[in-house]
């Protein structure tokens, strides 16, 4: 008997539909003979789920402290360079002042004085906020950690196959229905999970 590749591929097409179709059937009655808490466990098994990040950062009193600690920091640190750099000026706007009365060595070696410090105030600007760049994607990376735990269990409790983040500023996800908005209830989960690592 010569088959061709062609009827092949329409006869494994004809019982793939017709394997969907059982299944399906299948399903319905399941589904009919299933009382209406086993329906509703089952339907939310296959529940794909989303977070608002923006809300979820701006509610979790984990994040609402390490953002205020890095904030303190940060001004702290502006603070410190500023008063340096203040520092810095009215030594330069003094050497203006005195140099004209001053020998060319005496110029020379305070110049060479002042480019020194110079130097220094760039470096202290670069060394603090390098060293705030990396305590903040420390604790990025510490908050991502916690939030993608939480979720794992948070889903598995619940039965969500997925769960997906919305933010304004990175919007991959373009709609979804407001019933699959769990953002309230993770918020509320960390926060009491947060209370109970503190203590």
């Amino acid at each position: 008997m010569n088959i061709s590749f062609k009827s092949m591929s329409k006869l494994a097409a004809g019982l793939l539909m017709a394997a969907v179709v059982v299944s399906c059937n299948n399903n319905k009655e399941k589904a009919n003979d299933s009382t209406p808490a086993a329906a509703a466990a089952e339907a939310k098994a296959d529940k794909i789920v989303f977070v608002n990040s923006d809300s979820l950062v701006n509610n979790y009193d984990y994040f609402k402290e390490i953002k205020s600690k890095l904030e303190v920091k940060s001004k702290n640190a502006q603070q410190d360079l500023s008063s340096k750099g203040n520092a810095f000026q009215r030594e330069v706007a003094e050497y203006q002042q005195k140099a004209k009365d001053m020998s060319a060595d005496e110029r020379a070696s305070t110049e060479q004085r002042l480019a020194r410090k110079q130097q220094e105030l760039a470096a202290f600007n670069q060394n603090a906020s390098s060293a705030l760049a990396n305590e903040s994607a420390a604790e990025n990376e510490k908050l991502y950690d916690k939030v993608a735990e939480y979720l794992k269990t948070y889903a598995k409790q619940k039965g969500y196959k997925m769960v997906l983040t919305y933010s304004k500023s990175n919007p991959s996800l373009l709609f979804a229905d407001e019933s699959l908005d769990v953002t309230q209830d993770v918020v509320k989960g960390l926060n009491e999970a947060y209370k109970k690592d503190k203590k």
